[in-house]
């Protein structure tokens, strides 16, 4: 049998080499190619205890491959998941140092703190405009983004929603299915914001493609030019995620969610009544002495600022809103609305 050419992957060198394979070599090849991400994280003592089989032999079975020994296979295997196995490889490192809960606590923020400067010496002030204006102008926002990038966009379509109308958060229970079809029907008016951060979604990627061959405006919030959203973008906005144990730190998104949001709420002016109407609505709800009705007690709470009492919540009546604000009778969870409805 001819010998696998250089550029084979593992799963041809092992389809190849296996009719020729001793019995445990074939049990540690059925082991490969069931977990060929796991292996790839694996030393080969490791991987041999697993098998059970010895470290010679799983030596041995590197060299029946065609590679010089176990590490030259691990590295070919690695090759194929080198961005997700990234974070894999740095923790390895990072717990064969000692350090105690309090130093890890401590690098970490430090971290954290030149991911931000970082973040914000970076962005451009131009971008910075650009991306404001497409928020304030867009006939609809929708937001999205998946696994931990999930929750920076649900707090960034509740930030904009506070200062302007049809923000629309596309990541919900339904997965990427909802925003596809609420996607569909996308027009060049609308701004689509797609937050990613390694290790990327495939989801956001093709939502963000999908969104931009609609014609829309596609803003991304992502940590550099070589992330695959930002390929997809009109405008991009990109933060430093450099995390020991982590794929990535969710902090700089974070942040730069919130300066976002607080450049588009300068931006949009109002701020004070804006404000205002708020704190009108959520007052009742609000605990402690800012609370719109008694803790412990049956009778109506004194209101602030010469407002209407508030019913106690067992009274069977509604409760009054402060200040005249709106009516709070009943309260609701703060979902997005599916703005593509199904008949």
């Amino acid at each position: 049998m001819s010998a696998p050419p250089d550029d084979a992957s593992v799963a041809q060198r092992i389809a190849r080499s296996f009719p020729t394979l001793s019995q445990s070599h074939r049990e540690v090849a059925r082991y490969v190619l069931d977990h060929p991400l796991k292996v790839a994280t694996l030393p080969v003592a490791e991987l041999a205890e697993l098998v059970g089989v010895s470290v010679a032999t799983a030596n041995r079975f590197a060299r029946a491959l065609g590679y010089e020994g176990y590490a030259q296979f691990r590295a070919a295997l690695v090759l194929g998941f080198e961005s997700a196995l990234a974070p894999v490889e740095k923790l390895r490192g990072d717990l064969e140092r000692p350090a105690d809960p309090a130093s890890v606590v401590d690098a970490t923020l430090a971290a954290i703190g030149r991911n931000l400067e970082a973040t914000r010496s970076g962005l451009d002030a131009g971008t910075c405009e650009r991306a404001v204006a497409a928020i304030r102008t867009a006939r609809r926002v929708y937001v999205f983004g998946f696994g931990s990038s999930s929750w920076p966009a649900g707090l960034l379509a509740r930030n904009l929603d506070l200062h302007r109308q049809d923000v629309h958060l596309l990541a919900t229970v339904e997965g990427p299915a909802f925003a596809a079809r609420v996607m569909r029907r996308l027009t060049a008016d609308d701004l689509v914001v797609a937050l990613g951060t390694p290790r990327y979604f495939a989801d956001t990627v093709r939502l963000a493609a999908q969104a931009s061959d609609s014609g829309a405006t596609v803003l991304a919030l992502t940590d550099g030019p070589h992330s695959p959203i930002a390929a997809r973008a009109t405008i991009a906005l990109f933060v430093r995620t450099d995390s020991r144990y982590f794929a990535a730190s969710e902090a700089s998104l974070v942040a730069l969610v919130e300066a976002l949001s607080s450049a588009v709420a300068h931006a949009s002016g109002g701020l004070v009544a804006t404000a205002t109407r708020l704190t009108e609505s959520v007052l009742p709800w609000l605990e402690g002495d800012y609370a719109a009705w008694p803790l412990n007690s049956g009778s109506a709470a004194q209101p602030l600022n010469g407002g209407s009492a508030a019913q106690p919540l067992n009274s069977g009546s509604a409760a009054r809103p402060l200040n005249g604000g709106p009516d709070v009778s009943h309260a609701h969870a703060i979902t997005s609305p599916d703005p593509d409805p199904e008949p």
